[in-house]
């Protein structure tokens, strides 16, 4: 039983991990317009091709918006120029990801809180496990981000379609270290529910225990959890 659920756990870390896809090199060379002025952060190109007619929220072949391509490459000041222009960021591509979650993954601060400032939503259901950002930012252990996603009003207690929350990702797909524990921290701290279970019944107390995982127990038990 034990082996089984270490290689769900294993299978299920390698899925989430593939299922952001940036553009390749070769995509990337063959953009124009929008997408190419995004992909390079070119945002006086940017403003010219808007005020010539260019459609904000077209589409490459896998579904990307210049925005999810600006911030994928992490072009803060593209990823301004486009929200500040309108462009839809509740979009998702067609691996079911929005700039918001394509930064969250990406450990990306910067320009999750320039999404954020912009209008971008924290509360979309994204990916192909019916997740949200947060829920991935948890998995990844990327605390900063986490703060900023529960800052902006992300759902605590989403329940994906693995039957996980951002508390039990943190746990289940973390390593137990510093920035699974700060991420931990700061959903308790901003009152996330520490009963729910997942679909064996596992609380998350439950599953730290399981795994050796001493410092997120303590938490975890002086919150109350059971």
């Amino acid at each position: 039983m034990r082996r089984r659920a270490l290689l769900l756990t294993l299978a299920t870390t390698a899925a989430s991990a593939m299922a952001q896809v940036p553009p390749s090199p070769a995509e990337s060379a063959a953009y124009q317009g929008l997408h190419a002025a995004a992909q390079r952060g070119d945002v006086a190109q940017i403003a010219r091709l808007l005020k010539a007619g260019a459609a904000i929220d077209a589409t490459d072949g896998a579904g990307r918006t210049p925005l999810h391509v600006a911030t994928f490459a992490r072009q803060g000041a593209a990823v301004r120029a486009l929200m500040e222009a309108g462009a839809n960021h509740a979009k998702l591509e067609h691996g079911r990801y929005d700039a918001v979650t394509i930064a969250a993954v990406a450990d990306d601060e910067d320009t999750l809180r320039t999404l954020l400032a912009h209008g971008a939503s924290a509360k979309l259901v994204t990916s192909r496990y019916d997740g949200t950002a947060l829920i991935a930012a948890a998995h990844l252990g990327h605390d900063g981000v986490v703060r900023q996603l529960i800052a902006a009003g992300a759902p605590l207690d989403h329940v994906n379609n693995l039957h996980w929350t951002a508390v039990i990702e943190s746990i289940v797909l973390g390593d137990g270290g510093k920035r699974h524990q700060a991420t931990l921290k700061a959903l308790i701290d901003a009152g996330a529910n520490l009963q729910l279970a997942d679909r064996h019944g596992q609380t998350p107390l439950a599953l730290a225990r399981a795994r050796g995982y001493t410092a997120m127990v303590t938490m975890l038990e002086k919150a109350g959890a059971r």
